[in-house]
């Protein structure tokens, strides 16, 4: 196990590449399940998520075959249909869309309920009524598991009560083998369902209608391989752009797709800081100080919730009161008691944060509860006064490449230790 630690007050400057879109790969990997062939995945993000997933199709026959470090083959034509077991779901969320791919191949599945950052309820109640839809039985098995089984899955209507990115990917991957025609409506817009949506057609699927609240999918009878190469990570850049902002810094972010970040730049903007767009890098100069501004998060095109803690603690040095009110997720404001132990002046009521801009953050030992509020930490850090130690980094690695090196890069002054180490140091001063 390790530590991060940053010591604070560095401008970050000079430029940073992304890497592909988390969300959209998890999501890649388990569609290559429907191809029965070989799938080539570019722009592969190294990334802890990815190993686990790639050792789960491995562990269930697939030829898994890494091509550097950014790129992979996958050969489904041996895959099996067994169960995915608790003690390779209980990692990561995106496990579940191994039901539907499982599911659109087979006529079957079982896979242990997911695991993934504990940020409140996130229940499945929308892709079981999906898979219920398209003919399946749904029943649960000792240690969680969920099984599906159908004797011909059809396509059909269906309507989600929630624009579900999950429950919108999970059915897209059980209908695009399904006999008929399926209809989602209320279906998740996200740049990563429009990507998952590409890479089925790319393999011979019939998706229509991705990146709107309805998706037609006109089932096949079979799909084939394809070399794809994943989108830009929405937000890994967003995260960066924060950062430079934060430290008052000047970062060009490149592989990015400037329309994916609209929601995110507009909030900057208010903030006073400069953004430039180009055709896939995105320049950010901030101010000395940022000024204060209102976020509610919402489903896309709207502010993503996945950036909400980097912009907490972006604004708990911006001039001014700001308010957040959170409208995906509950208790998605844990890491803020962190920010308070670092100076933060924050008030949390349920699912609204109103934060008080103070002169400046002291670093202090602080934990990453999950992904994204490690990723806040990090930011606090690199903005804070002294020296920031950051706990249970192992949420960070889940979904950022290489941050130490990439904030390195960038002028931070940031390294990883061995909590061994730590500790004997504590021991040593004392």
């Amino acid at each position: 196990m390790e530590k991060m630690i940053i010591n604070g007050g560095r401008p970050l400057r000079g430029e940073v590449t992304v890497s592909g879109a988390k969300n959209a790969v998890l999501a890649l990997l388990s569609a290559t399940v429907l191809a029965k062939d070989t799938c080539r995945i570019d722009n592969l993000p190294n990334i802890s998520d990815v190993s686990i997933m790639l050792h789960i199709l491995h562990q269930l026959g697939a030829d898994v075959k890494r091509v550097g470090r950014h790129a992979v083959e996958i050969n489904t034509r041996y895959f099996n249909s067994g169960v995915v077991p608790h003690e390779l779901t209980k990692h990561f969320r995106a496990s579940y869309y191994l039901l539907g791919a499982l599911f659109g191949r087979f006529g079957h599945a079982r896979v242990a309920m997911p695991g993934g950052c504990d940020f409140g309820v996130r229940p499945i109640d929308q892709h079981i009524r999906g898979f219920e839809l398209l003919g399946a039985s749904v029943s649960f098995e000792e240690n969680a598991v969920i099984a599906l089984k159908s004797e011909q899955p059809s396509g059909a209507p269906v309507y989600l009560d929630m624009a579900s990115v999950g429950a919108t990917i999970n059915i897209m991957l059980a209908a695009v083998r399904a006999r008929g025609v399926t209809i989602i409506e209320n279906a998740a817009k996200e740049p990563h369902v429009v990507d998952l949506a590409n890479f089925l057609n790319s393999m011979g699927a019939d998706v229509r209608g991705a990146g709107t609240d309805v998706v037609k999918i006109h089932g096949v009878r079979e799909l084939h391989g394809c070399d794809y190469a994943t989108i830009p990570d929405q937000i890994e850049a967003g995260t960066y752009m924060a950062a430079a902002a934060a430290t008052g810094g000047e970062v060009l972010i490149r592989n990015v797709i400037p329309k994916h970040m609209e929601s995110i730049t507009a909030k900057l903007l208010e903030c006073g800081v400069t953004v430039e767009e180009f055709d896939d890098s995105i320049l950010v100069a901030a101010p000395h100080r940022l000024q204060r501004c209102k976020i509610k998060t919402q489903p896309h095109p709207g502010f993503p919730t996945d950036m909400q803690p980097q912009f907490g603690a972006l604004l708990a040095t911006a001039e001014g009161t700001s308010i957040i009110s959170e409208g995906i997720y509950d208790n998605r404001f844990r890491y803020m008691e962190q920010l308070v132990r670092m100076g933060g002046d924050i008030k949390v009521d349920g699912k609204v944060a109103v934060i008080e801009g103070v002169d400046h953050l002291k670093g202090a030992p602080v934990k990453a509860y999950d992904l994204r509020a490690g990723a806040a930490m990090v930011i606090a850090g690199l903005m804070a006064q002294g020296t920031t130690e950051i706990e249970d980094i192992e949420y960070i690695d889940r979904g950022y490449e290489d941050i130490v090196g990439k904030l390195a890069e960038l002028g931070a002054e940031i390294r990883l230790m061995p909590v061994v180490d730590a500790i004997r140091d504590v021991k040593v001063a004392n």
